[in-house]
């Protein structure tokens, strides 16, 4: 084969590939981290990652599970933010980044949270556990039910504030599925990651995630530092009703952290895209219920349903139903009764039951006697 035609032959191919896919995606930037996660954070799609699940030291991140126990005990009306917490001796010594407090003084659950939060007040952190658990280690018992509840399998936490423990690590896997969590559970308690200061005591301290200024669409979470997990940066962003979630782990410097972070956002929303596919409660397909008092039972989902594709592909989705050939009443709502699947191309991005809309009971004697005549000859 000569030279020329075979460059014919790999320009024809390009083309034909361009052709197939218009909008290729380009590999992940390389961001000097030793292990990251981005994710979409309505459908928990996977856009990069690099040794997601490699269980390291998290630093302050660990303080996002503080966040989410000290929520889920606010959601229980087992504390509340007006809450006076007296300080004790043993949160006051914890040493590391402070929110200030002083020991015997009471402070609310509201500033501990801020000082948590936009601070990362590891005194902060300890006096928010003993109060809603008692004692640290017995909230450390709590944040790693909530962890297991959450599908965080391979984290393991046991103090508070992410303080050095051989024993206590997490993964940015884990680490992202929980900002979701946050993000998702507690709206009204995730708008304080975006608070860029905040004083107590007179000391005004300001939020270390500095994307906070660096893009506007960046709106939370959280730092963490110490020797063992270098600099680490948990970020969510928002960008035209998409929001994506960011884990970046075991960086080398403070800006490392931003830079591999921002780099990472603008690849999400560069070349992804997340669109809503099937509205709650809206029609999807309609199937006949044999002995039923209705002859037939719309079929839909029961929340909304989102996926996450490369930007330009959206019209090259398809949809598939799977619905059994013969359905037999009584039907409840919410009852699955089929599948829907959505691809593109080969590949398979979900599926989804699909459920009754409204009940459908049996019918009377007449309905159910003529139906099982009918089905005789189906």
């Amino acid at each position: 084969m000569n030279l020329r035609f075979f460059a014919l032959l790999l320009s024809f191919a390009v083309t034909q590939a361009i052709a197939q896919d218009p909008r290729p995606v380009p590999a992940a930037p390389i961001i000097g981290a030793s292990s990251y996660l981005l994710i979409d954070a309505a459908t928990g799609h996977e856009l990069a990652a690099l040794q997601p699940d490699n269980a390291v030291a998290p630093a302050s991140l660990t303080k996002l599970m503080t966040a989410y126990a000290v929520f889920k005990a606010l959601a229980g009306g087992q504390v509340r933010l007006e809450d006076e917490v007296t300080i004790s001796e043993n949160a006051w010594r914890t040493p590391g980044s402070r929110m200030f407090v002083e020991v015997g003084k009471r402070v609310s659950m509201h500033d501990l949270l801020l000082g948590m939060i936009v601070q990362s007040g590891n005194d902060a952190s300890v006096a928010l556990a003993e109060h809603v658990a008692g004692s640290e280690s017995v909230f450390a018992e709590l944040m790693n039910q909530y962890a297991a509840a959450l599908g965080m399998r391979s984290s393991q936490f046991r103090n508070s504030t992410g303080l050095p423990d051989d024993n206590h690590y997490a993964t940015a896997r884990d680490l992202a599925t929980l900002a979701r969590a946050i993000i998702n559970e507690f709206p009204e308690y995730y708008r304080w990651y975006s608070m860029r200061e905040f004083t107590y005591n007179n000391i005004k301290q300001p939020n270390r995630n500095n994307l906070l200024w660096r893009d506007d669409s960046v709106d939370g979470m959280k730092t963490g530092h110490t020797d063992a997990a270098g600099y680490c940066l948990v970020a969510s962003a928002l960008r035209d009703d998409m929001r994506l979630i960011s884990v970046v782990l075991g960086t080398s410097s403070a800006k490392a952290r931003i830079d591999g972070t921002q780099a990472l956002i603008n690849y999400g929303f560069r070349f992804y895209e997340t669109r809503l596919v099937f509205n709650a409660g809206v029609e999807i397909a309609n199937s006949r219920i044999w002995k039923s008092a209705n002859e037939s039972t719309a079929l839909g989902v029961l929340d909304d349903i989102y996926v996450t594709v490369p930007r330009g592909s959206y019209d090259s989705l398809k949809s598939t139903l799977s619905i059994p050939a013969i359905l037999e009443a009584p039907v409840a709502q919410g009852q699955p009764l089929g599948e829907i699947s959505i691809s593109l191309r080969d590949d398979v991005l979900l599926r989804e039951p699909l459920r009754a809309l409204q009940d459908n009971p049996s019918g009377s004697f007449w309905q159910r006697t003529r139906d099982s005549v009918s089905l005789w000859f189906e």
